[in-house]
């Protein structure tokens, strides 16, 4: 093979990674037996479940704040923010601590979750956007995807941990 044979087929791949579009990767996490996504570049940490320090009158879902080497962190429950059944945290429970950017300033927030799953690696290509109900159910969803026969749900986490939202301004 030539070089100009090489050039071609390389200009050709490169044709169809332009199509494909660029990958984001997506840490997933199970709640209620459906699997959730959030944007790995937003996730600082995966730490394991410890008590907090509760915060008078904040609402239900913000379980407290822990101390992260310096940081006070608030931590939030996204089953109860969800609506959905509370459940005692177990082994397995998490929090993930996300560095989202709200109202041009970084700020660091932990999501308790029943469980992390998987890494993927998605093309804008392949997520759809969530349905439109009509009534702002779904302001925090980034889309939604088909992975291995199942649907994962992507979160718009700069939306989902908006500081007014959570009762925090």
């Amino acid at each position: 093979m030539n070089s100009t044979e090489t050039q071609s087929e390389t200009s050709n791949n490169d044709e169809v990674l332009a199509v494909k579009g660029p990958e984001q990767q997506f840490l997933t996490f199970i709640m209620d037996g459906e699997e959730y996504g959030v944007d790995i570049l937003a996730v600082q940490e995966i730490r394991g479940w410890e008590e907090t320090t509760n915060i008078p009158n904040a609402p239900e879902y913000i379980k407290g704040v822990i101390n992260l080497r310096g940081t006070i962190v608030p931590i939030i429950d996204l089953r109860q923010r969800f609506g959905i059944q509370h459940v005692e945290y177990s082994p397995l429970t998490v929090v993930i601590v996300l560095k989202v950017e709200i109202a041009g300033e970084l700020k660091t927030f932990g999501i308790v979750v029943d469980a992390v799953s998987d890494v993927y690696s998605l093309t804008l290509d392949e997520m759809k956007s969530p349905p439109d109900l009509g009534d702002g159910k779904t302001e925090y969803l980034k889309g939604l995807v088909n992975v291995s026969d199942k649907m994962v749900i992507l979160l718009n986490i700069e939306r989902l941990l908006n500081l007014s939202d959570l009762g925090l301004e």
